[in-house]
């Protein structure tokens, strides 16, 4: 049993818990994710690690409502118990893994969206924590919905609010701010933007047009966590990829991103995941070890 430390509504749809799981903050770095069940009865959401204490034991996560388990989270106070906590599960993020001095040499813009907001903050905290300020750009489509604000002003080089009815910071998409930063006289080697599909997908566009190499998170299209299901399946250049045992961070110029989210679409209908099933053959699942999705 894991123990919820802190709960706390961050806003009218998104909220943020504190849960004691020693073993997982010992061994995750930025990137990562857990998989979380509150009961036997719960469905294994995957949740991507918005912050861990290795010290106090502890992993931070933050999630919004959406189907049946997610709102039950949300019911769950300080005390209660998740009966399953596991983790860390998919690879860290790429910048854990680079020398650490080239890693200086770099100059990294991040792009975050909604609550896609968590999973960049443990990155950019983790190149504070190295020496290395990193500029992040926050969007939200209004003032309400923007989270971790000051957290991320504590870690990052610049931070660029803005929002799609300009009720604060800027006003506008996260592309604009890009492309209005590179006016500017911003230069940048490398992004890493991480959202709903359709930012990353405009986030990619965008950065592909001005020259720079991006990474994005998959993570918005995990459901079991593990490759079984099939629901994460991505090609990346000409290759099938699963978000959650390859990923969840890819090359995001070589993403099918039209692919993808008609596939997120029809995932959502048993009919659907029944014609990609058909479709996509034994390279419809991926990590199970057994229907060859992972060779």
């Amino acid at each position: 049993m894991y123990k919820i430390l802190k709960a706390e509504k961050l806003n009218e749809v998104i909220y943020l818990m504190v849960v004691e799981a020693p073993r997982v903050a010992q061994h995750c770095q930025p990137g990562q994710f857990i998989i979380v069940k509150k009961d036997d009865e719960g469905e294994r959401i995957p949740l991507t690690i918005c912050d861990y204490d290795r010290e106090a034991g502890t992993i931070t996560i933050v999630f919004q409502p959406i189907g049946a388990s997610t709102t039950k989270f949300a019911q769950m106070k300080e005390g209660d118990f998740f009966e399953d906590f596991v983790g860390p599960l998919g690879c860290p993020s790429e910048l854990v893994e680079e020398d650490l001095e080239d890693l200086k040499k770099e100059k990294i813009l991040f792009v975050a969206g909604g609550v896609g907001t968590a999973p960049v903050y443990p990155q950019v905290k983790w190149l504070h924590e190295h020496g290395i300020d990193a500029d992040v750009i926050v969007g939200a489509k209004t003032k309400d919905l923007i989270i971790l604000e000051e957290e991320m002003k504590a870690v990052a080089g610049n931070l660029y609010i803005t929002t799609d009815d300009g009720s604060y910071g800027r006003h506008g998409m996260v592309t604009k701010v890009i492309e209005d930063l590179v006016a500017e006289g911003k230069t940048y080697t490398k992004c890493v933007s991480i959202g709903p599909m359709i930012m990353m997908k405009f986030c990619c566009l965008t950065t592909q047009k001005l020259g720079i190499p991006t990474i994005v998170s998959m993570n918005p299209i995990m459901v079991d966590g593990t490759g079984m299901c099939g629901a994460c399946r991505v090609i990346v250049g000409d290759k099938v990829k699963f978000a959650c045992v390859d990923g969840p961070e890819f090359d995001g110029h070589l993403i099918d991103w039209n692919l993808a989210m008609q596939r997120q679409q029809m995932y959502k209908t048993e009919e659907g995941r029944a014609l990609l099933k058909q479709r996509e053959g034994d390279t419809h699942h991926g990590g199970c070890g057994n229907c060859g999705g992972d060779k």
